[in-house]
């Protein structure tokens, strides 16, 4: 896309924008965080495929810059032609007006013809290899909930979960930007608390103690945390999370007050709070339910 559009990201081709507000930026970064945090509730699926005598540190440097550098070179290319686009055509007629990206990335590819098309083609079969994770995700979810899921094919969930997906795909294929935007807002939302209560319980609450953590005790429920200060820490986010949100089909109050979008800040603090003082409690209240 560079190569053959490149020529088109000159300063003379961006029209004349406003300065966004903060509200926006706000908005917009909140948008940006949820698409990276929404990992945080499939990672533990993976580490446990990890050597557990590797370094934390190392790790946590490994997956930062696989996620900072993919995404902010995507998101920075994604920005220029997206700016560009009212400057250029056939540009603006593939973007249309902002609500089709993948008309698009054809666009600025269509001058290779034939190949330009093979490489639209091999985008778009990025969009199912990214969904694998979560049906694999899925799966093993629903093995946690209660012992009769375990004993259920891991591959039975993949084939439900494909079954859930392929009409949902159909549906929002005819409004598929509008409905990617709005998706992974929501999903922002509730894992930006999800992984506010990991961080507290794991920093906080047993203070970094990886021995504190009975992995043998798995699916020994009555030796588990119960989970209520986590269910009541999730609702306590939702509680801000609501009036702080914006989106199409809903504007909060503190939104329409002219902050922006600040759900997943306000969330993420208020899920982090109040899970320490829920979680605290919970333990001395179920001192045996601590692994």
């Amino acid at each position: 896309m560079l190569g053959i559009g490149g020529k088109h990201l000159l300063l003379s081709s961006y029209p004349v924008i406003p300065a966004a507000p903060a509200s926006a930026i706000l908005s917009f970064g909140g948008l940006v965080a949820s698409s990276i945090i929404s990992w945080c509730t499939i990672t533990s699926d993976y580490g446990v495929y990890h050597d557990a005598d590797a370094s934390s540190m190392r790790i946590f440097i490994y997956t930062y810059l696989a996620f900072f550098t993919s995404n902010v070179s995507a998101q920075a290319i994604g920005a220029a032609f997206a700016a560009t686009a009212a400057g250029v055509p056939a540009y603006e007629s593939g973007f249309n007006g902002g609500n089709d990206v993948g008309g698009l990335v054809e666009a600025v590819l269509a001058p290779l013809g034939g190949f330009g098309k093979f490489l639209v083609v091999v985008i778009s079969l990025s969009i199912p290899s990214s969904v694998a994770p979560t049906m694999y995700t899925f799966g093993t979810s629903f093995m946690t909930i209660h012992e009769f899921f375990a004993k259920v094919p891991r591959y039975m969930f993949a084939i439900v979960s494909t079954a859930i997906g392929i009409p949902l795909a159909i549906i929002g294929a005819n409004k598929f930007y509008s409905t990617l935007v709005d998706l992974v807002s929501i999903i922002g939302y509730w894992s930006s608390s999800f992984a506010a209560i990991v961080l507290c319980e794991h920093f906080i609450i047993r203070r970094r103690d990886y021995s504190s953590y009975k992995v043998e005790n798995w699916d020994k429920a009555r030796l588990l945390p119960p989970g209520f200060a986590a269910i009541g820490a999730f609702a306590c986010s939702i509680g801000i999370i609501v009036p702080a949100m914006q989106q199409t089909w809903y504007t909060g109050p503190i939104a329409k007050a002219g902050t922006g979008d600040v759900g997943v800040l306000t969330g993420t603090f208020v899920a982090g709070i109040s899970y320490v003082v829920l979680r605290t409690l919970e333990k001395k209240w179920w001192p045996t339910h601590s692994s």
